[in-house]
């Protein structure tokens, strides 16, 4: 069918949930991994413990998206998973950060994913269904923009709790800051209010043929059928998504470097702190989560701007550019001592980060076949879980054995990965430049009232 343009305020409607879905992402990231170190986990079990993420993304995106692309009922084709992973993801923040042993808090990390996942997964598809060519650049720089206000936002609520509000509290060993567990909690909160949102303020396009979708549906009822439709799927990728997989693989393996180690090389490396126990460790955890508020301020300010960088240079050169300004932020973290120069590094972080959360989507969607979005933006969280269960699995061996548990190291070797992501990007096929290579790119079309 033909799909109107949809207004400004529409698309920001329709995203609006990503606000809340990264909350729960940016909490996890910014307090997991001194979450385990609370509770006693030493820096070589860090990765292991991460493997939850991973192992979810992998099972669940996958499952979700051919289960919402053969759905239809009174809330529409996406909207039912937003809102079922927004209600379960909620009671697991609130449980999260009462956690009184590494048990619980993995076993709940697996619980946090697996339903961030399940709402997370159909939005990437949400744009698509929604949104004509034209304008698939800006719906999905729309959803870097709220996922870097809901980073910047989560991630520096500990720091804001402490330093602005003057949350205090005796820590003891193997116990959670009351300042995390405040955090969680105002997350928990958020995650369900704007995922609500986007439900109610965004409807859905209805199947073109409905009494053939539910003919296909019934036909294709099932695990069995569902898994073989998947495992078709991966069989008949679509070429460029082939050449996107190994540009995101590295490109997910540098972040996850920086995410398993930044805040605890922070604490460690640049505040001096020996043990979790001393004030120094607090405070440059709490500081790691100022510097990922910083790049994903930085995120929400660029996102303004990259479907005009998309349109002028191409989609693939804008990418490539991004992620190196992220390789080299992450690079200079070895050289730096002083905790304010570290946001200076992160601003490049930011803007990579930015160009990742939108510019392989958007060349993405144009490569997949009608009917499928909601299965191979599943299959394509392949190529970012992969890398970090290689990174759960292996890299703890890495750091005991190579690196001596140097966390800045590790982080160091994530810049190294973003670079090489960049080189990767040229070889990629945007099939919107092969079907006009003279004209501009989409993302910039004005909208008018459907």
């Amino acid at each position: 069918m033909d799909k109107p343009p949809r207004t400004f305020w529409q698309i920001w409607n329709m995203s609006f949930g990503f606000l809340g879905i990264q909350f729960g992402w940016g909490l996890q990231l910014a307090n997991m991994s001194s979450i385990y170190e609370y509770l006693g986990a030493n820096a070589d079990k860090i990765p292991i413990l991460w493997l939850a993420a991973p192992l979810t993304g992998l099972i669940v995106q996958p499952i979700i998206g051919q289960a919402s692309d053969h759905t239809w009922g009174p809330l529409g084709r996406r909207r039912p998973y937003f809102l079922v992973g927004a209600i379960l993801s909620s009671m697991a923040l609130v449980l999260m950060p009462r956690s009184s042993a590494l048990w619980m808090a993995a076993g709940l990390l697996w619980v946090l994913d697996a339903s961030i996942n399940i709402s997370m997964e159909p939005f990437r598809a949400f744009v698509a269904d929604l949104l004509p060519e034209s304008q698939r650049n800006r719906g999905f720089a729309m959803q870097s923009l709220f996922i870097g206000l809901g980073a910047a936002i989560a991630s520096g609520l500990p720091y804001l709790l402490t330093n602005i509000f003057h949350v205090t509290e005796t820590h003891l060993a193997g116990t959670i800051p009351l300042t995390v567990r405040l955090s969680f909690y105002i997350g928990a909160a958020t995650f369900l209010g704007a995922v609500l949102w986007t439900v109610l303020t965004t409807k859905e396009y209805p199947p073109d043929n409905l009494a053939e979708f539910q003919k296909q549906k019934t036909e294709r009822k099932g695990l069995g059928a569902g898994a073989r439709e998947i495992l078709r799927s991966i069989r008949e990728m679509p070429r460029t998504m082939r050449q996107l997989a190994w540009v995101q693989i590295c490109t997910w393996l540098g972040l996850f470097c920086m995410w398993l180690y930044f805040p605890v090389a922070v604490a460690r490396n640049v505040f001096g702190a020996a043990d979790t126990t001393a004030p120094q460790y607090s405070a440059g955890v709490e500081w790691a989560g100022v510097c990922f508020g910083m790049y994903s301020l930085v995120c929400f300010a660029f996102s303004f701007l990259l479907p005009a960088l998309a349109r002028q240079f191409g989609r693939k050169a804008t990418h490539s550019l991004c992620l190196i300004c992220g390789g080299l932020g992450l690079l200079s973290v070895v050289a730096i001592h002083n905790k304010y120069l570290l946001l200076f590094s992160m601003v490049g972080v930011g803007i990579a980060w930015a160009s990742t959360l939108s510019m392989p989507y958007s060349i993405l969607a144009g490569s997949l076949p009608s009917g499928k979005t909601g299965v191979y933006m599943g299959i394509f969280n392949f190529f970012i879980v992969i890398p970090e269960i290689t990174a759960s699995l292996g890299f703890g061996w890495v750091m005991g054995h190579l690196l001596n548990n140097n966390r800045i190291v590790a982080v160091v070797a994530g810049g190294i990965f973003f670079i090489l992501a960049a080189m990767l990007t040229f070889r990629v096929e945007d099939l919107y430049d092969l079907q006009d290579s003279s004209s501009s790119l989409p993302g910039d079309a004005v909208a008018v009232k459907s």
